[in-house]
């Protein structure tokens, strides 16, 4: 009989990746999530009855047990950006993924890979980043053979970066930016699943920080996609202190309505965060080790960041056109 693999958060932007990796190598994938109803697109990744959605609340120990039930392997893909609700950075980032180490273990689970970020760190300024430390230290306290990816930012067609700002550029003729002198070492989505791949086949262990060929400073690695999407744009690069004005109002709102309007612009914690590099640190173990060739985000944004051109799909039509006219 195949092998097994519960991935929680299986659904979301770096899960379906692994997903459909795991999906390739002959393995069922059981997805575990909050709205299993939403993520019915996962089935397509293998054959009838291969890969399959089910529901699942990380906060609770009963839940987490039963969707890992005859689990060879694990994945932890489980994150978020809200400070505040049930769903917070402790609830979920530290205590959930501690949650699912240990239940792993109980279980004999030979394997977990936990997605974390770079710059996890207990003692870190920004509450995002601590909670992602904290998580780091439950997991291997239950689980000391786990596998532990810390990603920079990551980049591919569904992801909230490019996305967001190529969504941005559209709006008018400034784009400001926090910390556009802070670094970033973009990864392409699917070398991270290939990792986590490595680490559920039990061909690899520990801590591996994952970043792209080019570690590069925000507003430079915004100019790059600027030239993608045809935008002639003011890049603003606004100093913290002016951008905790917004960060703090937007906060309070959320605050006042008691989560009813989400602060989804710009929080005091992301602030916070983009003081720090998000860059591999000299020495630590990656990609590489893992035997796999990082990803220029250069050589992949052209192939899904085309809808924030101006003329959208037709853009390539129509240079294309100019040059006939000059011949």
């Amino acid at each position: 009989m195949s092998k097994l693999v519960t991935i929680y958060g299986g659904s979301g932007f770096v899960g379906r990746y692994i997903a459909r990796r795991m999906a390739k190598e002959g393995w069922r994938v059981r997805i575990a999530c909050r709205r299993p109803n939403e993520a019915l697109f996962v089935k397509s990744y293998g054959a009838v009855g291969q890969v399959e959605p089910v529901l699942c609340n990380i906060r609770d120990d009963a839940s987490v047990r039963s969707v890992m039930a005859g689990a060879d392997a694990v994945v932890n893909c489980v994150g978020t950006f809200d400070r505040g609700g049930k769903n917070n950075f402790t609830a979920v980032q530290a205590e959930g993924a501690g949650r699912i180490a240990r239940i792993a273990a109980e279980q004999g689970v030979a394997n977990l890979v936990h997605i974390s970020a770079l710059g996890a760190d207990k003692n870190a300024g920004s509450l995002y980043a601590q909670s992602k430390g904290e998580g780091e230290a439950a997991i291997l306290a239950a689980f000391p053979h786990a596998m532990i990816l810390r990603p920079s930012v990551i980049f591919g067609n569904e992801d909230g970066f490019f996305n967001r700002f190529g969504g941005m550029a559209g709006m008018g003729p400034v784009l400001p930016l926090v910390g556009g002198n802070t670094k970033f070492q973009p990864v392409y989505v699917d070398d991270v699943a290939q990792a986590a791949v490595k680490g559920i086949k039990g061909e690899a262990q520990g801590v591996f920080e994952l970043g792209g060929p080019d570690a590069e400073a925000f507003k430079t690695i915004i100019a790059k996609m600027l030239v993608v999407i045809r935008r002639r744009r003011l890049v603003l690069n606004l100093p913290f202190w002016a951008a905790k004005i917004p960060a703090t109002l937007l906060d309070f709102a959320s605050a006042c309505t008691l989560g009813l309007i989400k602060n989804k612009i710009l929080t005091r914690d992301q602030v916070e965060s983009l003081k720090t590099d998000s860059t591999v640190t000299p020495g630590a173990k990656t990609l590489a080790d893992l035997g796999i060739t990082a990803t220029d985000y250069a050589s992949v944004i052209p192939e899904y960041l085309w809808r924030y051109r101006p003329s959208g799909q037709y853009a390539a039509i129509k240079e294309s056109a100019k040059n006939l006219k000059k011949a």
